[in-house]
């Protein structure tokens, strides 16, 4: 089944998670999607809550070719995590592949990405380096931090010719 959008979703967001990083969570310019849809209650008592307006597999997305202007591919970076931990619960786990998914995530986030398009991916280098993660893409990134200071997120710029 292939998924038609709506003139306003112009943005993907294929692993919204909690939408932590975004200023409007409820922009209706944006698709927010996860594998997941589920609450809780983390051990200092903060409630979680991941709502995506669609669920999804980043990896087997059910959307048409060259759809979106703009995907933000945040997908979770954590390796090792206990599988109840508020890690997990708040960053998603990756599994045994995650090479694999992560590549196939990226071709996802790319085949439905319009020609002329931008593709902006988040990387927290906490357990698996850049270099790691980019030698499973596709594609080289345009710009983006190469030295973040004080932590370890990293935001990169693929463009998509025309």
């Amino acid at each position: 089944m292939v998924l038609t959008m709506n003139d306003c979703e112009q943005v993907l967001d294929p692993c919204c998670g909690s939408k932590m990083f975004w200023f409007d969570k409820d922009n209706p310019d944006v698709l927010f999607c996860d594998i997941r849809d589920e609450k809780h209650v983390l051990c200092d008592g903060r409630r979680l809550e991941i709502k995506p307006d669609v669920q999804i597999d980043f990896r087997n997305m059910p959307f048409a070719d060259n759809s979106f202007y703009l995907v933000i591919f945040d997908p979770p970076h954590l390796i090792q995590a206990g599988n109840k931990s508020w890690l997990a619960k708040k960053y998603g786990k990756l599994g045994e592949d995650w090479k694999e998914d992560l590549a196939a995530g990226f071709d996802e986030c790319w085949r439905v990405l319009r020609p002329g398009g931008t593709l902006i991916f988040k990387w927290s280098a906490v357990q698996i380096k850049v270099k790691d993660i980019l030698a499973c893409f596709s594609q080289k990134p345009l710009v983006g931090q190469k030295k973040p200071r004080n932590h370890k997120t990293h935001w990169m710029v693929f463009y998509k010719g025309v």
